[in-house]
């Protein structure tokens, strides 16, 4: 399967989402590129929308490369498999932490506002980013949502390796994607436009979603 860019992928998968609404949830995107693909699954359920704010831990000389993951509520999440093939010291992952941890804060503020994180207690979550990868960033989403009480988790995506049921079954309760590939070496490649998201467009899309709420 091919998805011409984002909001072309976030249609096709809130089709596939129809009749989760019926569970009344709350969708969280995953920043930045998860949330023109979360808009556009919440518009659907009529769900209201928020971030769920993780920072990949990119391998020093190769960032790309995830190493593990950090979220909100002093969540981390780190692959010993990764960081022990790359041969990263615990000064080096450290300093990567510090780093992303900075970033993530300020990310909070800039998205929101002063909004608060939406009520996610007893509530199921749909989580919703552009593709899997490694995993990391999803486990990490899972987890912060857990932790914030949600009832129910449904990882939702439209590409992601033909194993990732494996990889993160344990986290959520549902699992949804569009396509699973055999060959997988990178979500955009199966994007003809993955560019990268800016900010702009995800204040733009939570805001478009708490004014849709609101009316």
């Amino acid at each position: 399967m091919f998805f011409v860019d984002r909001l072309d992928a976030g249609r096709r998968l809130a089709a596939r989402m129809r009749g989760f609404e019926w569970d009344a949830p709350v969708v969280l995107g995953l920043p930045r590129g998860g949330i023109p693909v979360a808009a556009e699954v919440a518009r659907e359920l009529n769900a209201p929308l928020d971030v769920c704010l993780v920072r990949k831990l990119g391998v020093p000389y190769q960032p790309e490369l995830g190493m593990g993951a950090l979220g909100e509520g002093g969540v981390r999440v780190v692959n010993d498999d990764v960081v022990r093939g790359a041969r990263v010291t615990p000064e080096e992952l450290e300093q990567v932490e510090a780093h992303e941890r900075a970033v993530l804060e300020e990310r909070a503020r800039r998205y929101r506002g002063h909004r608060p994180p939406l009520p996610v207690e007893g509530r199921t979550v749909v989580l919703v980013d552009d593709g899997v990868a490694t995993g990391s960033t999803a486990r990490a989403a899972c987890r912060i949502a857990r932790a914030r009480g949600a009832a129910r988790i449904v990882l939702a995506v439209p590409v992601a390796p033909e194993d990732w049921t494996v990889r993160l079954g344990d986290e959520a309760d549902d699992l949804v994607c569009l396509d699973t590939p055999r060959q997988f070496f990178a979500i955009g490649q199966f994007y003809a436009d993955f560019a990268q998201t800016d900010d702009s467009e995800v204040v733009r899309c939570l805001e478009e979603a708490a004014d849709r709420m609101a009316g």
